[in-house]
């Protein structure tokens, strides 16, 4: 795909991003709201993308693909490139906002999905309906996407990249059933410890840390995380995040990445 095919892909392809916003709100605002079908609430959730249906065929999304639509902006990932966007909705139609979305080069099928999603949302207006588990955009003409509610991620064996501005997406965790152990990055040092789940709580042993020296951010960063240990921590997993409370009042959040 030459370099002007492929930025008209990426431009036309963001146009879903604010789509989607729109339909977390009953407002042209952009604020919280619910629509569609049993009036479900759209926004604060993780919506997979599923398939498109176009010219009477349906293309199945890539493994990756999602937004969530939550205060006024939409966020995701078309499967290969990530998107944002505000939108403005009148009832259940949905109208474009202004999109910012990256232009990474994907394998052929991703960059077709895009392709296919993109001649279908692109300057259209669309009808949002929604029940508890689906939500569904429909155009004028019949073409249709469909997103399903995201399944909440697994605490074990997922990577858990910690969302602390300070330590700039460095920091992760990896909890691992088998062997009772969590293990990752505190944004500079590597760290492993003893960790016990069990009725909601997690108990992590003693860290074992390198010894490296980094930016004042990054060792901040680490510090707040180092109170998690030797602690007993209430957790909770939404969809993809992961919420993590100590004793001492120290709360951690983090999102899980593949």
């Amino acid at each position: 795909m030459d370099k002007q095919k492929q930025r008209m892909t990426l431009t036309a392809a963001a146009m879903l991003v604010p789509l989607l916003a729109a339909c977390g709100s009953d407002t042209a605002d952009g604020g919280g709201g619910s629509v569609g079908a049993g009036r479900q609430q759209v926004t604060g959730v993780r919506w997979s993308v599923d398939s498109v249906t176009a010219a009477g065929k349906t293309h199945k999304a890539p493994t990756g693909a999602h937004v969530t639509i939550d205060k006024g902006r939409a966020e995701g990932s078309f499967g290969c490139n990530n998107f944002s966007a505000k939108a403005e909705v009148d009832g259940d139609r949905i109208r474009l906002g202004r999109t910012m979305a990256t232009e990474m080069a994907c394998a052929d099928k991703p960059m077709a999905f895009e392709a296919t999603l993109a001649r279908t949302l692109s300057g259209r207006e669309l009808t949002a309906a929604a029940d508890s588990d689906h939500l569904t955009l429909t155009t004028d003409e019949g073409a249709t996407v469909r997103l399903s509610k995201a399944k909440d991620a697994p605490l074990a064996g997922t990577r858990w990249t910690i969302t602390t501005p300070d330590l700039d997406g460095r920091a992760h965790l990896t909890f691992d059933d088998e062997k009772g152990t969590v293990s990752g990055s505190l944004g500079c040092n590597k760290v492993n410890a003893k960790a016990t789940v069990r009725d909601g709580h997690i108990t992590l042993g003693r860290p074992a840390t390198t010894r490296m020296m980094c930016e004042d951010s990054l060792m901040t960063g680490e510090k707040t995380l180092l109170r998690l240990f030797e602690a007993r921590l209430t957790y909770a997993v939404d969809q993809q995040t992961l919420t993590l409370t100590s004793e001492n009042g120290t709360t951690v959040r983090a999102g899980a990445t593949r």
